[in-house]
């Protein structure tokens, strides 16, 4: 604050550069997935609660989806309950299910809502059951098997995907000026809870809601090439065509595809962004230069 103190001009100079985004995205939705190292470290977790505080201030709606998946790990260690994973997805029997509520809906999820109350928000914590928020159906997941020569579906438990999102629970806590903070569980038409990937709750929530971004918060400096360097102003056709080359891989790969998926269906554009840089949202929001990767539809 002292350096800032200094240059006063800089300060001015912040200030008009944000002007036009503050009266571009008033009033418009904005939803933000919350993980990675955003979640762990206090001063980052202080900086990002501050973010959304200032988005509401302003007049944006902001609306967070968060994950979990180490703070479960951690837990389900300690309970001593093994856990395995099939290409990257925990496999979820009924006790870890209990777990997942309890860290998510629970721990996590009043976490974030005091955290950001206690710097001057209106926080509601919820999870896709409160409300019939998200329905969800059980997920299938097919593993290719060389001994059959064809895949095979394995049951891997309570994970789940978004069959439906009920909107009007979200624009009741909107229209009353509270900032949702959602944890991605879900549940079936028979009251099955399901697990869901919180990126991929992310991006439906901002289809139905018809978001004008979508942010997702990342452990990395956005989408990167073969060099290391960042790629951005990404358009379906481009994205595939990375992926055919193995450029996108791995772990970005649902992530990606949940971003483009919420672009095509509507959602102004998706950005993936570093979660390390303290006021990453608001440095993307907010500034000319931005701090990760975006995506916008086909071209």
């Amino acid at each position: 604050m002292s350096e800032l103190r200094k240059n006063p001009t800089y300060i001015a100079e912040v200030l008009i550069e944000a002007l036009p985004y503050i009266k571009r995205f008033s009033g418009k939705t904005i939803v933000i997935k919350y993980g990675g190292n955003a979640m762990f470290d206090n001063q980052l977790k202080s900086s990002f609660a501050r973010d959304v505080v200032l988005m509401k201030l302003v007049g944006m709606n902001p609306v967070l989806v968060h994950g979990g998946g180490p703070q479960i790990g951690e837990l389900l260690e300690k309970l001593g309950k093994k856990t395995e994973f099939i290409d990257g997805m925990r496999v979820t029997d009924n006790e870890t299910m209990d777990i997942v509520e309890m860290v998510l809906g629970g721990l996590v999820n009043k976490e974030i809502v005091n955290l950001i109350n206690r710097h001057g928000g209106k926080a509601v914590g919820l999870s896709g059951k409160d409300g019939g928020l998200i329905r969800a159906k059980k997920m299938v997941f097919k593993q290719d098997n060389p001994t059959l020569e064809t895949s095979e579906i394995i049951d891997i438990g309570h994970v789940g995907e978004v069959d439906s999102i009920k909107k009007a629970v979200v624009d009741l806590l909107i229209k009353s000026d509270f900032i949702p903070v959602i944890a991605p569980i879900g549940v079936d038409e028979a009251g099955q809870s399901y697990n869901i990937n919180a990126d991929l709750v992310a991006g439906k929530m901002a289809e139905v809601l018809g978001a004008e971004k979508l942010i997702m918060l990342t452990n990395t400096s956005g989408l990167l090439d073969g060099d290391g360097n960042v790629l951005t102003g990404l358009s379906t056709e481009k994205v595939d065509s990375l992926i055919k080359k193995g450029v996108i891989s791995g772990g970005m790969l649902p992530k990606i595809r949940s971003a483009l998926n919420a672009v095509n269906e509507g959602v102004r554009s998706s950005h993936i962004i570093d979660g390390r840089v303290e006021h990453a949202v608001l440095l993307e929001i907010l500034t000319d230069v931005g701090v990760g990767t975006l995506l916008h539809g086909r071209e």
